[in-house]
This record gives structure tokens, C-alpha cells and sequence, in this order.
């Protein structure tokens, strides 16, 4: 029997991944949580963090910076502002993005806009998780 469903994940730019899966797990706004086949419908918010996809093809990691997820029907549709294969990450460009962050909180600046700095070094903390997983 065939324990598979199907998974998107969506940006508003493009669909960054559409298979057929074994195995979800997500960053949901009350911790991860995983999906298998047969799962009961939900609807939930999602932060930032690692999506861990199991499909037939292998294990593929996404940087994603929060969104929504819904499961119904043996469908899973993750919808994200931003979602990066591990891949496809620039670990340069992350580095830089948390030097910068950090540099930022260090400041304090009155004029700092401190939850935008602190989102930002979360996303950039995130893709290097990512990127240095096994």
C-alpha cells in the first residue's frame, strides 16, 4: 500500500517543491510537528525554521521564514514568504546577514528597530542550521 501524499510548498514567487512525500515535519507556531500519510485535517501558522521533507527521492531540508500549513486529504500545502532549499542557500550571504544582525542588537541605537533585527538574525541563524546539517 502506498503510505505517499502530496506536498507543495509555496512562495507568492514560485512553488519551490511539489512530490509526493513519506514523511513532513515543520516549524508550527506551537513547535514542529510532523505529517504522514492519513493525517487528520489541520490548519496551522508556521515560523521560522526547518522543514524536514522524507519523499521516496531522499531527505530535503528547507530555510523557511513562517507562514501557514494545511493538511487535508492526503495534500499538505505549505505557504511561506520565503523558502530556501538547503541547497540552494548562499552561506556567504547568511553570514553576513547575521554579522550584520548582530551588530545591529549590539548598537542599540534608539532609532532600532529591535523585533525587525532580532527576525532577522533568527532567518540567517536558520539557513546556516540548514546548510550545516548532516
Amino acid at each position: 500500500m502506498d503510505k505517499t501524499y502530496s506536498l507543495e510548498i509555496i512562495t507568492p514567487i514560485k512553488v519551490v517543491y511539489r512530490e509526493q512525500v513519506i514523511h513532513v515535519k515543520a516549524p508550527g507556531a506551537a513547535g514542529y510537528f510532523g505529517v504522514l500519510h492519513n493525517h487528520a485535517p489541520f490548519l496551522t501558522a508556521l515560523k521560522v525554521g526547518i522543514i524536514e521533507v522524507r519523499a521516496p527521492s531522499g531527505l530535503r531540508l528547507f530555510a523557511t521564514s513562517g507562514g501557514f500549513c494545511e493538511v487535508m486529504e492526503n495534500q499538505m500545502r505549505i505557504l511561506v514568504e520565503t523558502c530556501e532549499a538547503a541547497e540552494d542557500i548562499d552561506v556567504e550571504r547568511a553570514r553576513v546577514s547575521r554579522d550584520r544582525a548582530l551588530a545591529r542588537l549590539q548598537e542599540r541605537a534608539e532609532n532600532l528597530d529591535y523585533s525587525r533585527a532580532q527576525a532577522s538574525l533568527a532567518r540567517a541563524l536558520n539557513r546556516l542550521e540548514v546548510v550545516n546539517r548532516p
